[in-house]
């Protein structure tokens, strides 16, 4: 175990690189740490110390005795600032082991879900040594966990939860860390979304998005893409939370939208990845430094259902000014060094989760100019704000297949049954409603984007699509559902615990449909035995039953959040 001294010695592996040596700032912060700036290059580690402070030492981790070194240096932690954490292939684990055979606790910053869930094959052996191993303590899924931590508290159910990090053009670029996006871009990403394991593309999911509070206190919109993080490896089973997403972006559009255009490379398999492109891009992107803002931020989102049993969003947003967001992902290092410090960390090897509070990064952010953002607020779903109070008198399985944070399938069974004139049967190949069966296989998937929803529906393989968005005033149950070119006006009602559908307007190509043109809708959704059950019929004047379709719908299976096996979506 490392021996208790009146200066603990710190020792940061990547010590004058651009997180380690923020980390390496802050810790030289407090006279009670000796620290020991570390890496391959002593002349690097040499000048960092001049002008920041500290002691330079050469640790080259890829060295077969690098155990020795380290050794000889009696660490009370060993940080691993290094990375990429995506690229420690062969014995990835060196550094922690190594730090665990000197007496050392052990952090290190990986962003890399592999990694940092893997770090737990040390466990055993920490705890023997009463050690402290934790992996990831950087922005993610350190800082992340502990907004989830404080959030989830107003929470009877996780349905999402949303990460996001937004930093300013004229943050300094890391060559480890454009390594790992790059490593990433146009490549399976591993997601848990509405309880099943699934891929998405690396910085695919184009979406422009502000974070924090309305005005100049937040964030102007910016684009962001899917990325990985060890959040989405972890989260699942630590919240129970049905989806998990992370979200990064570059402030200038045009560096964001040209890595997603370079990520087609890839996604096209004309290169195998654009790893090796990492120092060209870096220089490249180094040209536009004067662009754009120093500002950046992080936000973490969570979306679910409140005590109340109604849908509620709550959201932890750091702000970081004046060109301190460099300093955020060495901020959990920092905390967490003071509590190894203070003996209150478990020994063990894991993924740090949860290992701090708010309070401690309040406390650990004071000197830079950082602010801090929290809300918590209703989150009415298309349906709640089309229905208002009426939402909550529907059933229970009714209200809870429209409750929709980010994506939701329902699967069951259906009879379906169609008109006989062939008109009818020709409108139905147009619009691609089901053949007729007696029984055959349903899964309806209603995925919320833009603050509308897009379902689809699959009846035995044959599928077909629409999109729902508000299309009166909020309380009102008017509704929108598009269908191709055609566009349809419902007005939904509850009665009797029946939510009816019945068309009031049309149109196509945007030209109103005469009434002799407008479909009959009789759509009812019933739960009288607790099992969401659905029953439609659509007719035209003159041509009679076009198609009618009734069945029954129950939320499909979530799958083991430690079956890490996903498909692209």
């Amino acid at each position: 175990m490392a021996e208790p001294s009146s200066r603990k010695r710190i020792v940061i592996l990547g010590g004058y690189g651009v997180f380690g040596g923020k980390l390496a700032e802050a810790l030289l912060r407090h006279e009670h740490l000796e620290v020991i700036v570390a890496g391959r290059s002593l002349q690097k580690a040499e000048a960092f110390c001049r002008h920041h402070g500290g002691t330079a030492a050469v640790l080259d981790r890829t060295s077969p005795d690098f155990a020795a070194p380290l050794r000889a240096l009696r660490p009370f932690v060993t940080i691993d600032a290094a990375g990429p954490f995506q690229a420690y292939r062969t014995a990835p684990y060196a550094v922690a082991e190594a730090a665990l055979a000197a007496g050392s606790h052990y952090l290190d910053l990986s962003d890399d879900a592999g990694f940092t869930s893997g770090i737990a094959i040390l466990d055993e052996k920490a705890r023997a040594a009463g050690l402290s191993v934790l992996s990831g303590v950087s922005s993610v899924p350190a800082l992340s966990s502990v907004a989830v931590e404080a959030l989830r508290e107003d929470f009877s159910q996780v349905d999402l939860i949303e990460s996001a990090i937004l930093p300013g053009n004229r943050a300094p670029r890391g060559l480890s860390v454009i390594e790992a996006i790059l490593a990433q871009a146009g490549q399976p990403v591993a997601v848990y979304r509405d309880g099943r394991w699934v891929q998405v593309i690396g910085w695919s999911g184009l979406s422009r998005r502000r974070i924090g509070p309305e005005g100049s206190s937040g964030l102007a919109r910016r684009w962001s893409s899917f990325i990985g993080a060890p959040d989405l490896a972890l989260f699942p089973d630590a919240y129970h939370a049905r989806t998990v997403l992370f979200r990064a972006g570059l402030e200038l559009p045009l560096l964001h939208l040209g890595l997603w255009g370079l990520s087609w490379l890839v996604r096209l398999r004309l290169v195998r990845s654009l790893e090796a492109a990492a120092p060209l891009l870096r220089t490249a992107a180094g040209w536009f430094e004067r662009f754009g803002s120093d500002r950046g931020g992080m936000e973490v989102r969570v979306a679910g259902l409140g005590r109340d049993g109604m849908p509620l969003a709550a959201s932890w947003t750091l702000i970081a000014e004046a060109g301190d967001g460099p300093h955020i992902p060495a901020v959990p290092g920092a905390i967490m060094c003071r509590h190894l410090c203070e003996g209150d960390v478990l020994p063990g090897a894991r993924p740090c989760l949860g290992e701090f509070s708010l309070s401690d990064v309040k406390d650990a952010t004071a000197h830079l100019n950082v602010h801090t953002y929290r809300a918590t607020q209703s989150a009415p779903v298309l349906f709640q704000k089309a229905l208002g109070a009426t939402f909550n008198a529907l059933p229970a399985p009714i209200r809870a297949l429209h409750t929709v944070h980010d994506r939701s399938q329902w699967a069951g069974e259906a009879r379906v049954t169609r008109g006989t004139s062939r008109l009818g049967q020709l409108l139905c190949r147009i619009v691609g409603f089901p053949p007729a069966a007696d029984a055959t296989p349903v899964t309806v998937t209603i995925e919320r984007q833009d603050g509308k929803e897009r379902w689809l529906r699959n009846f035995g393989g044959k599928t077909f699509r629409s999109v729902l968005s508000l299309s009166g005033a909020p309380g009102s149950g008017v509704v929108q559902e598009r269908f191709g070119p055609t566009a349809f006006n419902i007005h939904l009602n509850l009665k009797d615990g029946a939510l009816a559908y019945p068309v009031r307007s049309g149109k196509l190509f945007g030209l109103p449909l005469p009434r002799w043109l407008l479909p009959v809708s009789e759509a009812v959704e019933v739960a009288p035995d607790g099992t969401f059950r659905f029953n439609v019929e659509i007719s035209l004047p003159g041509l009679g039953r076009i198609v009618r379709y009734q069945g029954w719908l129950k939320p499909s299976p979530r799958q083991s959040a430690s079956q890490n096996q996903g498909k692209e979506q």
